[in-house]
């Protein structure tokens, strides 16, 4: 069974080798915006967001990820027959990992007194992504800190991704929203 990862990050310091690492793992890589276009112009084969979503990125890349497709395949359950065969019905493909770092929303208040690029630096899809992952902390990985894709490659690589592991970076996701 192929395993899928959504990565979209604002710091993308490490994110290439990040994703090569994943791509070498198994890994199908969903991916937004800028971090798309990084991705595919060092060879990594991602998929566009709205290929998976089925639906155009709108309203000036306010809406992106908030969608069924991407929020039920991080969210449902792989312990709950019903979510299986719904997620099936439904046409819901799995997300198992998600590697989102969010708008330095604090740093733009910082050198901006201009309500409106305030008001469009705050990130909703971004938040979302990282509650809904870390609420599945059960089957999904949720990173949040490009300080942990050194630990979280090691996890996947040495049979190390138990619950215990997943439960701390959800721990550290929610702390970051």
């Amino acid at each position: 069974m192929k395993k899928r990862a959504l990565v979209s990050v604002s710091d993308k310091s490490g994110v290439v080798e990040f994703c090569k690492r994943l791509e070498a793992n198994g890994y199908e890589i969903i991916s937004t915006g800028g971090t798309f276009k990084l991705l595919k112009q060092n060879a990594i084969s991602a998929i566009e967001i709205d290929e998976v979503t089925k639906f155009p990125e709108c309203f000036e890349g306010r809406v992106k990820t908030l969608n069924p497709y991407i929020h039920g395949g991080i969210l449902h359950r792989r312990d709950k027959q019903s979510h299986l065969d719904q997620a099936k019905e439904l046409g819901v493909e799995a997300i198992d990992l998600v590697c989102v770092n969010l708008y330095p929303f604090k740093a733009t208040i910082e050198k901006t007194d201009d309500f409106e690029e305030i008001i469009e630096n705050i990130d909703i899809g971004g938040p979302a992504m990282v509650r809904s992952a870390a609420k599945n902390f059960d089957s999904v990985i949720i990173v949040t800190d490009v300080a942990d894709y050194d630990m979280v490659l090691d996890a996947l690589e040495n049979d190390k991704n138990t619950i215990e592991f997943r439960r701390d970076l959800m721990i550290k996701a929610y702390e970051h929203t």
